[in-house]
């Protein structure tokens, strides 16, 4: 009883440690991560804050430089006599001494005079915004200009003054680009929204001129960063860094006191995920450890089983022994079924020549009644002095007797699955063929018959006369449901939608039993009138041509249906040029 017990107690304390496990691996996760995540929000915060203060110390120091050199007597008295040989050693001067981006002194026409860049002089900016804004104000005047490719221009700009007269404008650079680029050396992304919420500043140059909403949408960004928003906002794919609520970044906002400027900052989840791994490996050791010690135990127990596992390989072999002459046996019986087979296949290929000569007898039957009807014609033709319309009767006689040659030239299509090499056949034309060759029966009897055929030509991959065989005696059928109707009507339709489509209506008593229509030998007509071959051979002809025939009774009392549904001839599909060869 204790052996018994005991492998259970070994597995419930496996589930237990297991369960233990995951317990405690999830706690501590979620405080780890919260924790941390914490610490990493408030770090990005301050991060945020020593940039606020650095970029307002920048635009706080440029701005004091236009104001200095607005009253600077040699700038004056330059623009006065339009003596510029000095004027740019002294910007240059002045660009060491604050460490501007740029220094542009332009005269009351808007020219730049004298530059820290020399490429520069000579430029005129008379519509520039910093030129035109300045000559507006008597104060400095901040501009921040888009460059394109180059990015922001941020410009502190001032009108030089003397003796109440506006001589020129004063341009000083701010060098926050430089400030941006210290940014990018972060794993931070950090960005700049001016009032309107244009990104004006931004370690990602491709968010420059953006919306925050249209720079998260930019695809195929080469950072991390980059990838971690495109992660978030495509739910279709599993997000790489995504391990905190859906989200892969943590984002974090700083308002700037300066024209409503906004700093926003995002920090990536990867280092917390990292520092939270690292405690979670030690915790999954730990408990590795344990189930290993427990797999120990239960492997000696598996090496005391396999001893008596071991005692039962003699048997084993016994019953190998006797499953070999279970097979050899197996093996007998199979040949002996082969012959069998062979022998039911033979008698099956017996079976089937006698379907198909009954099959051709029916057929057979329709021309020879028609030839009947033309021959009675043609006497009564000739006994009224019309030899030229009994030369027509002879005709259809002889290309009956055409018919019937090719009809038993289908025998071998009864004794394999398919028939003969198709071509593109017009079905309007085999419609008109059949009932021409059902026209003496057709005026024998007070029957109506209705055609609904479109002009166009509808061509179908089919062989002319078997598909004729079909139609007519899909319209025997119809003639026998209505013989004893004194109002006997046939509708025949023909359509095109994806296949092409010909209906033959009756309005007779219907078919008492669809299931077994298209069965051989299977037929409502008393002994002698039918071989209940005709719908089954149709239906094999038309599976031939890869079509299908179905039939369905109308409303009760009101006739059948019978539908032959055929595949559009289609030039450019080269299934058919194969299906044609």
């Amino acid at each position: 009883m204790a052996a018994a017990v005991k492998p259970w107690w070994l597995r419930g304390s496996i589930v237990l440690i297991v369960l233990t496990a995951i317990a405690s691996i999830w706690t501590t996760n979620a405080w780890l991560t919260d924790r941390i995540s914490e610490n990493t929000r408030v770090r990005a915060e301050l991060r945020l804050a020593l940039y606020t203060g650095n970029l307002i110390s920048e635009l706080r120091r440029t701005a004091v430089v236009p104001l200095l050199l607005a009253r600077d007597p040699l700038l004056i008295e330059a623009l006065n006599s339009n003596n510029f040989s000095t004027t740019s050693a002294r910007l240059i001067a002045a660009q060491k001494e604050i460490g501007g981006v740029s220094i542009r002194l332009l005269d009351a026409s808007g020219r730049t005079v004298s530059s820290t860049d020399r490429f520069q002089i000579g430029t005129n900016y008379a519509l520039a915004r910093h030129y035109v804004d300045a000559l507006r104000s008597r104060d400095t005047v901040f501009t921040v200009s888009n460059e394109n490719a180059a990015g922001y221009e941020f410009t502190y700009s001032r009108a030089v003054v003397a003796e109440g007269k506006t001589l020129g404008v004063i341009v000083v650079g701010a060098e926050l680009t430089q400030i941006e680029r210290s940014w990018a050396g972060i794993s931070d992304a950090v960005a700049v929204v001016d009032s309107s919420g244009n990104i004006i500043l931004a370690t990602e140059p491709r968010w420059r001129g953006l919306t925050m909403p249209e720079a998260l949408e930019v695809r195929s960004a080469p950072s991390a960063i980059q990838r971690a928003f495109q992660v978030t906002t495509d739910w279709t794919t599993p997000p790489a860094d995504a391990y905190l609520a859906g989200n892969a970044v943590m984002r974090s906002e700083a308002r700037i006191p300066f024209r409503g400027w906004k700093m926003i900052g995002f920090t990536t989840y990867s280092s917390i995920r990292e520092r939270v791994n690292a405690v979670l490996a030690l915790e999954i050791m730990g408990f590795a450890i344990l189930l290993a010690a427990s797999f120990y135990i239960l492997s000696r127990r598996a090496r005391m089983q396999s001893v008596a596992y071991m005692r039962e390989s003699a048997d084993l072999r016994a019953l190998n022994a006797r499953l070999t002459r279970e097979i050899a046996e197996r093996e007998r019986v199979q040949k002996e079924l082969r012959v069998a087979e062979q022998t039911v296949q033979q008698s099956s290929k017996l079976a089937a020549l006698g379907e198909m000569s009954a099959g051709v007898s029916h057929e057979l039957n329709q021309p020879l009644a028609a030839m009947k009807t033309y021959l009675a014609g043609a006497r009564l033709l000739l006994q009224r002095a019309r030899p030229e319309e009994a030369l027509s009767s002879f005709q259809r006689i002889n290309d009956l007797i055409d018919r019937m040659t090719a009809i038993t030239r289908q025998l071998k299509s009864y004794a394999r699955k398919g028939g003969e090499a198709v071509e593109p056949v017009d079905l309007r034309a085999a419609v008109s063929s059949a009932l021409s060759m059902m026209e003496p029966q057709l005026r024998e009897r007070p029957i109506r018959v209705n055609r609904n055929i479109p002009r166009e030509k509808i061509m179908v991959m089919a062989d002319r006369i078997r598909l004729e065989q079909v139609i007519i005696n899909l319209l025997r059928n119809a003639m026998d449901a209505v013989k004893d109707r004194r109002d006997g009507q046939i509708d025949i339709t023909v359509e095109t939608r994806a296949h092409a489509y010909l209906s033959v209506r009756d309005n007779g008593p219907g078919v008492a039993d669809l299931e077994k229509l298209f069965e051989p030998f299977w037929t409502t007509k008393k002994p002698g009138e039918g071989t209940g071959l005709g719908l089954a051979i149709s239906s094999t002809i038309v599976a031939d041509f890869g079509g299908r025939l179905t039939a369905h009774n109308e409303t009760e009392g009101s006739g059948a249906v019978f539908q032959v549904e055929l595949p559009l001839h289609r030039p450019d599909d080269p299934s058919e040029a194969l299906a044609a060869e």
